[in-house]
């Protein structure tokens, strides 16, 4: 079960078109018995529900008992189905299925040999732009927009957090170049999950007193398969926990001089905001230490990693889940609620005007909207 956290959760325009699964062999009967009893061990042994996990394990074991999947011939559409399946019996925002990887995906893959995941639904959202769920041919840049908007106000957009070198010697830089900043805008509208490496950059230049974020709980069973997404470090501390469950929180620790420890923060979110997205959301809400501006995010708050499967299928498989420390409660299947509820689209200008900025008079930077 290799981590897949570190990998950039993005919903991007190069979409694998599902007619490049022909170029992979066609899934049998028996190749699909084979496929379903994998997905339903490794669902058993990993998924971070062990209970959920047996139930997802029955249901395609009945399905694949019934003749469900025999007729399906396209590697694409066998996935689809086995991740309709799997959601028909308890809806999870990360956990899916995929075929084998098209050739024409060789071109630009992902770390690690494979396609990026993507949180979000099986079409597309509200917001537009290609469906959630997709294989992708490229990477995007995970920062693609950042400067001064205004006198004083900082701005930074974040479509993935791939926690890669370069992104955060961007960040550091960002930071550095924009310390003292009154305001600083950080627009998550596109974000689309990943790790914790940029708000481990970020968190000590924006908190002045240390702070507790999010709890991660991780399945006993991924961390003894040396499989778990999240290690021990100076910002994921373990706690006790219960049998079957390794716990860590996330905490912020300032740092000796805090470069943007002043800046009123404004987070801005859409529907389409998930996964790590979201923990940024949900620990800045929590701590007070923004004002979240847009629309509830998209509600994926389990973590995982990539699970191989029988004849180059692949699955996202969930392993663990964060949620808040205080109250317990998980974004998973609902999302963070804005503290300013306006469309996606609104939420820049409504920003400007929160840090006392006309949106008519500020100032133009590639990449914003």
């Amino acid at each position: 079960m290799a981590s897949l956290i570190g990998l950039l959760l993005a919903c991007i325009a190069g979409l694998a078109s599902t007619s490049a699964t022909a170029e992979t062999a066609a899934a049998t009967p028996r190749d699909t018995a084979a496929l379903t009893d994998t997905l339903a061990r490794e669902l058993t042994d990993y998924f971070v529900f062990p209970d959920v996990a047996q139930r997802y394990a029955a249901a395609i074991r009945a399905r694949q008992a019934a003749g469900a999947y025999a007729a399906i011939s396209d590697p694409a559409a066998l996935a689809a189905a086995l991740t309709a399946d799997l959601q028909a019996v308890a809806k999870d925002g990360h956990l899916r299925v995929f075929p084998p990887q098209p050739a024409a995906a060789a071109a630009g893959p992902a770390p690690g040999g494979r396609p990026v995941v993507v949180t979000g639904p099986a079409t597309a959202g509200s917001s537009g732009g290609p469906p959630p769920g997709a294989m992708m041919l490229r990477l995007p840049p995970a920062i693609p927009a950042s400067g001064w908007l205004a006198d004083g106000v900082a701005y930074i957009r974040f479509d993935g957090f791939p926690g890669d070198p370069e992104t955060l010697a961007r960040l550091n830089q960002f930071i550095t170049t924009h310390a003292g900043a009154r305001a600083l805008i950080i627009d998550a509208r596109a974000h689309r999950g990943g790790g914790l490496e940029e708000m481990d950059v970020l968190y000590p230049h924006l908190f002045t007193q240390p702070a507790r974020l999010a709890m991660m709980d991780t399945r006993a069973a991924v961390e003894a398969a040396g499989a778990a997404p999240v290690k021990d470090g100076p910002y994921l501390l373990r706690q006790p926990s219960e049998a079957g469950i390794v716990r860590r929180l996330h905490v912020a620790k300032p740092a000796d001089k805090p470069l943007l420890g002043d800046a009123k923060v404004y987070l801005l979110t859409s529907r389409r905001t998930g996964s790590a997205g979201e923990h940024l959301a949900m620990t800045l809400k929590r701590t007070h230490r923004a004002t979240l501006i847009g629309e509830a995010t998209y509600g994926a708050a389990h973590y995982g990693g990539q699970i191989d499967l029988p004849g180059g299928f692949w699955a996202f498989v969930p392993g663990g889940r964060s949620y808040d420390p205080d109250t317990g409660k998980s974004w998973e299947g609902t999302g963070v609620a804005p503290d300013v509820p306006v469309p996606a689209a609104d939420a820049l200008n409504k920003a400007l005007e929160l840090a006392g900025v006309d949106p008519a008079q500020r100032r133009p930077l590639a990449g914003v909207s």
